[in-house]
């Protein structure tokens, strides 16, 4: 017998929006190995007899950093504890919750996955953008900025994105959007597009600028957004305008 698992999704930032399931799992977990983006707030939670242990990825660490996280799962869980993978957002949406997965699928551990709100989900509704809208978007699409490095050709056909769907939802991409931003005009999209960035989504520090796919490069490097971002394309930027709640 081993321990098991819980590949657990902490929310987009604000600690209000983990699920209560989350909460029950961190109070009983034995090891809680935790990423970048996990608020203060939520590891407070963990109580004082767990073992707490950093493993957050930064843009730029080298791709090894992960075989070092799957090892200590799967230490962890071989030694029968209760072990909580706490993830910023949702484990599965660019979270790599499925390649944690799979990994301790292959070493027969237990684990379960625990969902959470992911931030391209929760920026859009703090910042009063509601990604689809009866009259504006009937499509979305949550898209990476960057893909695998070891991939020999990029997948995301930017392109054919351009007129294919209504709303665009980019993680992770701030430092290609002009790149992006060119592949979609070169796709047909209108320069004139809105595109709102979201710095910081959820927390006290959100930030948001606003501007069109023609000119929200020159936004980003003029108001030195940094990471962590979303950056979300289509019509429905425009109605934060409207339904924005939160000041």
């Amino acid at each position: 017998m081993t321990g098991k698992v819980y590949l657990v999704g902490a929310g987009p930032g604000d600690p209000d929006l983990i699920t209560l399931k989350a909460i029950e799992l961190i109070k009983k977990a034995d090891v809680v190995l935790y990423d970048r983006l996990v608020s203060k707030k939520i590891l407070a939670m963990i109580p004082k007899r767990c073992k707490s242990i950093y493993v957050g990825r930064a843009v730029g660490d080298d791709t090894t950093h992960q075989d070092s996280t799957n090892e200590l799962m799967v230490k962890y869980a071989k030694l029968k504890k209760t072990v909580v993978r706490l993830k910023g957002g949702d484990p599965i949406i660019f979270g790599r919750g499925g390649e944690e997965a799979e990994f301790l699928k292959s070493f027969k551990i237990k684990y379960e996955i625990i969902p959470g709100i992911t931030s391209g989900i929760g920026s859009a509704t703090y910042a009063g953008i509601p990604l689809t809208h009866r009259q504006f978007a009937s499509s979305v699409v949550f898209v990476t900025g960057h893909e695998d490095p070891e991939k020999k050709t990029e997948v995301v056909k930017w392109k054919k994105l351009a007129k294919s769907v209504d709303t665009i939802v980019i993680m992770m991409g701030l430092s290609r959007i002009e790149e992006i931003s060119k592949k979609l005009i070169e796709g047909g999209m209108d320069k004139t597009t809105p595109v709102a960035v979201i710095q910081n989504g959820t927390t006290p520090k959100q930030k948001m600028i606003k501007g069109t796919i023609s000119n929200i490069s020159n936004k980003i490097k003029r108001n030195k957004i940094r990471p962590p971002t979303n950056i979300i394309i289509g019509r429905v930027v425009d109605l934060s305008d409207i339904i924005g709640w939160r000041k």
